[in-house]
């Protein structure tokens, strides 16, 4: 089954990619201190130069510059341009960001007492509809929401797991109430498949985009319902 992408790119043009929100987005990764990304003339990337501490190894946080771009710009960069360096330092190393990166702090995760996990998907297809549903669970309390859309649409059965996965959330917070699935995809990387999902959380007079994945092992609408889980367990239930 194939996958539709939100971004094309043709091989005789180069890469677009919004270098100060790419380099905000790399600079939130685990362990990275920041992150300087060079481009070529005419908008492509030529290296991405990433500054970490000691604690994340820099394989793994070339993997993570790959996925994060990947995932929340449809952009994919060969590994041999991301250069890492790494210092003792830390966070008393971590410049003052670019005027023209506005970045406002995500809430901290929410205390594992009122963590929302992931219970059960259902799924059923017929010749004119999908239909998907997701049960989650806080403590002992269990919720479930359906999501469904015609056979041959444009949504596949990992964005319908996404939808009724955040439906399920709405439930159990307020907070989740104005969450809205920016989109979802299935990308293969590394020999595996992972699903990746946007989230748009209303933040302020502005938004925020809120980005999760999870590798595809039993199926694709258990990764998605989870990927949604990974991207907004920092917002749901922050402020109770």
């Amino acid at each position: 089954m194939s996958h539709p992408s939100s971004t094309i790119v043709r091989p005789s043009q180069p890469t677009a990619l919004p270098v100060a929100e790419a380099e905000a987005l790399i600079a939130s990764l685990p362990g990275v201190i920041s992150a300087r990304i060079v481009e070529v003339d005419g908008g492509g990337v030529s290296d991405i130069h990433v500054l970490t501490g000691m604690d994340v190894p820099a394989k793994q946080t070339v993997r993570n510059v790959e996925s994060a771009l990947l995932a929340q710009f449809g952009v994919r960069v060969d590994h041999r341009k991301i250069s890492v360096a790494t210092t003792s330092e830390g966070a008393r190393q971590r410049p003052t960001p670019r005027p023209t990166a506005t970045i406002s702090p995500l809430p901290t995760a929410a205390p594992a007492e009122r963590r929302v996990t992931f219970d059960d998907v259902e799924v059923r297809r017929s010749s004119k509809t999908a239909w998907c549903r997701v049960a989650l669970r806080r403590g002992s309390e269990t919720v479930e929401a359906e999501a469904e859309a015609p056979t041959g649409a444009r949504s596949h059965t990992e964005e319908i797991a996404a939808r009724a996965t955040l439906a399920a959330l709405s439930q159990f917070s307020p907070d989740a109430v104005g969450l809205a699935l920016e989109g979802s995809q299935v990308i293969a990387a590394f020999g595996r498949e992972f699903v990746f999902v946007g989230v748009t959380a209303r933040q302020g007079r502005g938004a925020a985009l809120l980005t999760g994945s999870c590798e595809v092992r039993d199926n694709v609408e258990t990764a998605a319902a989870l990927a949604v889980l990974d991207a907004t367990n920092r917002w749901v239930g922050r402020g109770r």
